[in-house]
């Protein structure tokens, strides 16, 4: 009688496993064959627009030259990187971009929490589905249009805002002149555009609460303000950290439209950021590599304040994206 080789047994029991897996994902995919295709414009636009153009990185250790191309372009190291730590307006564009993305983070990420748990308390549904529809229109104003609203609402002849200053015996202010008021200015203006917006998020994930936990709480004598402490909240913690880290990992990202539609020379010193910064170097000016090496610190600040925020929240909260 034939005798079986455990060593041959133990050589040939990994591949059997190998094969197994590639038959189950093979057996899966064709089971989700939709799933997949579905994906392809997605995975499509990820690599079109946001992996190959990585490779443009290199123009920021370059001198450009478009006579010469990319490629051909002398190499010059980090000259770039030299010349903005050394700028004299890189400490200006760094403490704006970050004051205002703070601004945001402090006023403008709360604003859409605070709104879907009031939403969500709202019982009569015609009058939440009215109220949801008018939070959401500024969400899909273009920010051309809003900054001529904002401009003319704070304009000092005939702007609603002066007008109030005025009936309280006080001069026309010039709001959109005065480098103190701009930020103000800009955060209220995107929390206005993206609050109704921002509880779309909240308010999916609210939906994922299991109802039971409202009764039994309110069977216990919960109020309604407990049972948001204790309940709501909770429930949408993990969504709200997840929100908080994305918002981190953007943190030198302010948006260019609303800042350079609103801002001018005698707001620089308050308004002046990363994104209008590089628009004057890089096409105004056609420092192209200067520009490059610019977004490329942004894109490296944010990645490490991503991954920092993320090992915090799993330190601190047990919840973080990966």
């Amino acid at each position: 009688m034939a005798q079986s080789n455990p060593d041959i047994e133990g050589s040939v029991q990994p591949f059997r496993i190998v094969a197994a897996k590639k038959e189950s994902f093979l057996k899966y995919f064709i089971k989700n064959k939709w799933l997949y295709i579905f994906l392809i414009p997605g995975v499509l636009y990820f690599l079109i627009f946001k992996y190959a153009p990585m490779f443009g990185i290199v123009i920021a250790f370059k001198q450009l030259s478009l006579a010469k191309g990319i490629w051909g372009s002398d190499w010059i190291g980090f000259a770039n990187f030299e010349t903005l730590f050394s700028s004299a307006h890189f400490i200006r564009v760094l403490r704006n971009s970050i004051l205002l993305s703070v601004y945001q983070i402090v006023f403008g990420f709360p604003a859409p929490i605070i709104l879907a748990l009031m939403l969500n308390e709202v019982r009569q549904m015609a009058f939440k589905r009215i109220s949801q529809t008018i939070l959401y229109l500024p969400h899909f104003i273009s920010w051309v249009v809003l900054a001529g609203i904002v401009i003319n609402f704070l304009s000092p002849t005939d702007g609603v805002a002066n007008q109030i200053v005025t009936a309280f015996g006080h001069d026309p202010i010039k709001f959109l002149q005065e480098p103190q008021y701009f930020r103000t200015i800009i955060v209220s203006a995107e929390i206005w555009k993206g609050i109704g917006w921002g509880t779309i998020i909240y308010l999916a994930a609210m939906t994922g609460i299991d109802p039971t936990l409202y009764e039994s709480a309110k069977i216990d004598g919960a109020s309604r303000m407990q049972r948001i402490l204790y309940i709501t909240i909770p429930g949408i913690a993990t969504t709200v950290v997840i929100m908080l880290l994305l918002s981190l990992g953007n943190i030198l990202d302010n948006g260019f439209e609303q800042v350079f539609l609103l801002y001018n020379p005698v707001t620089y010193e308050t308004g002046d950021i990363f994104e209008t910064y590089t628009y004057r170097i890089g096409l105004q000016d056609g420092r192209l590599s200067y520009a490059t090496a610019v977004g490329l610190f942004k894109s490296v600040v944010g990645f490490i304040l991503i991954i920092s925020a993320n090992y915090a929240a799993r330190k601190i909260s047990g919840k973080s994206i990966w």
